[in-house]
């Protein structure tokens, strides 16, 4: 009997006006032209747990960061093991899973307030279960994001000022730093139009899908 090909595992990640939820949207089209059985998902999830995450998020509830860190932890771990439609079980199967934000978002989001070491060992139980095989690190210029978040929403976030973005994009950049050799991160330029930076998207992770 055949084993059953493993799919790939593969994460985007960026500040907010980064381009994230369109690259994805290119990708995955992209990835099926080339016929893999591939699906989206993104973070926080749709469960109970990832609902109030988006309350906290969009201002609506308050909460300190390592409160924040520790519900990202949890809805993290249900999107990874749920036996209906976890990642785990998805990439297992052979889908190809592209997510949008994953194992840095909290380290970055959270980051601004809570202590590094602490957030990087509260995700370690995930990355034993599932490490992407690839984080895709859509770097923009904060101005030009901000220009994108004012240009396509109606209302801004809790993090979507100048400081907050900019102390994200740096704690992303720790991140990277202290993991290094842990996990594959491919930073691609995203301060371009969004046909040349889905075209560096595919270069970044073409090598997965030979």
């Amino acid at each position: 009997m055949n084993e059953q090909k493993r799919g790939r595992f593969l994460a985007l990640e960026g500040i907010d006006g980064s381009g994230k939820s369109t690259q994805l949207q290119r990708l995955l089209a992209r990835l099926r032209e080339r016929g893999v059985q591939c699906r989206g998902t993104q973070e926080p999830s749709d469960g109970p747990v990832g609902a109030m995450l988006r309350q906290i998020l969009t201002g609506r509830m308050a909460a300190d960061g390592r409160v924040i860190a520790g519900l990202f932890t949890a809805d993290r771990l249900d999107h990874l093991v749920n036996p209906r439609d976890g990642i785990l079980r998805q990439v297992e199967s052979g889908v190809t899973v592209v997510t949008d934000r994953y194992y840095f978002s909290s380290y970055a989001y959270q980051g601004v307030e809570a202590d590094m070491d602490w957030l990087i060992q509260s995700n370690r139980l995930s990355a034993e279960l599932l490490r992407p095989d690839a984080t895709i690190f859509l770097d923009v210029p904060v101005s030009q994001a901000l220009e994108r978040i004012a240009r396509n929403r109606s209302s801004t976030e809790l993090y979507e000022t100048k400081e907050r973005l900019t102390a994200t994009r740096e704690k992303y950049l720790e991140a990277f730093r202290r993991l290094e050799g842990q996990e594959t991160v491919l930073t691609v330029d995203a301060g371009a139009d969004e046909e040349t930076v889905a075209r560096r998207v595919w270069d970044a992770v073409c090598r997965f899908f030979p």
